[in-house]
């Protein structure tokens, strides 16, 4: 019996998480990698892209400077605990493309849709296109069966779930929570960017978050829950150097659509039930902000039962 349930196990598939980055990894990665791990199991395979996709940047955007620091990534992900890290070169992912990739690429993209052009879509013209064609492609090149990213790029993951639904992509998409530092703010690769004055002024983007979530949890509504955030992004703006507030929204995380006075409930939340008649049971509150050259967002997710919205 135990011989057989030895081949039993040797037979068992072997399941495969892909972790996509751009490298410069950073703590956030690390829990990426070490959930994926923790989804697959000792026998499965993690897989950590590193590519620096050109089609997702802007003409003005930070391309050319974007932090590159394989070593120091490979170091990261093999003691997060990586199996492989695939990094490849423009060349390999769009075969044939022009010395400037912004200019050429493949001729056939993903577009991202109406969802694709709100919020960080309508700021950054092209981004989820770029964003979506290189995952479809490295999900095609890696073929996982789930694939995690984090909730700090709330849009981007609500977009690739989107595709992966409406394409039948065969693999999951997993969510995994914002790693921040011990002051709040939420870990990004551009966080290196910030001068200390200008990182003392980004706090002010999580320092908001926070306050529209105590707001509502000590019984506050939707209204109440942006005023606070609102007024500590107001004072934000007139720190040295200023904190420049590109939006601020709730957002239906179905389709990125900002939720409206319209969309509050005329009955008590608690006669809904948590989840909103049938919608999802919790929103996404977005903040985008530049502080000096660097551009950075966040989000926290509020409980739609105490939003006493309907979606």
């Amino acid at each position: 019996m135990r011989d057989a349930a030895a081949r039993s196990s040797r037979d068992e598939p072997r399941l495969r998480a892909a972790v996509m980055t751009m490298g410069a990894l950073h703590a956030g990665h690390a829990s990426l990698i070490r959930t994926a791990r923790e989804r697959v199991g000792a026998r499965g395979e993690v897989v950590v892209t590193v590519f620096v996709n050109p089609l997702q940047f802007g003409p003005s955007e930070d391309l050319d400077r974007y932090p590159r620091t394989l070593d120091a990534d490979l170091v990261l992900a093999g003691e997060a605990g990586a199996d492989v890290v695939f990094a490849p070169s423009v060349e390999e992912v769009y075969p044939g493309s022009a010395a400037d990739p912004r200019g050429a690429g493949p001729q056939v993209r993903v577009a991202a849709g109406p969802m694709g052009e709100r919020f960080e879509g309508a700021y950054r013209p092209g981004h989820f296109d770029g964003m979506l064609t290189v995952v479809a492609k490295l999900l095609h090149l890696t073929s996982p069966d789930v694939s995690l990213y984090g909730q700090k790029d709330a849009q981007q993951l609500a977009l690739i779930r989107r595709m992966v639904r409406d394409l039948n992509f065969p693999v999951q998409i997993v969510g995994v929570p914002t790693v921040r530092e011990p002051d709040g703010l939420a870990l990004s690769s551009r966080n290196r960017y910030l001068s200390p004055a200008e990182r003392e002024s980004a706090l002010a983007l999580s320092r908001g978050l926070f306050a529209a979530r105590g707001t509502l949890e000590e019984g506050g509504g939707a209204d109440a829950a942006l005023a606070a955030a609102r007024a500590v992004l107001e004072e934000a703006a007139h720190a040295e150097p200023p904190l420049n507030v590109d939006y601020l929204a709730l957002i239906d995380p179905a389709d990125f659509t900002e939720l409206t006075a319209r969309d509050q409930a005329t009955e008590p939340p608690a006669a809904r039930g948590a989840s909103g008649e049938g919608g999802a049971s919790e929103a996404v509150l977005a903040v985008a902000a530049r502080v000096g050259s660097t551009r950075l967002i966040d989000n926290v997710t509020l409980p739609m039962e105490l939003l006493g919205v309907r979606l």
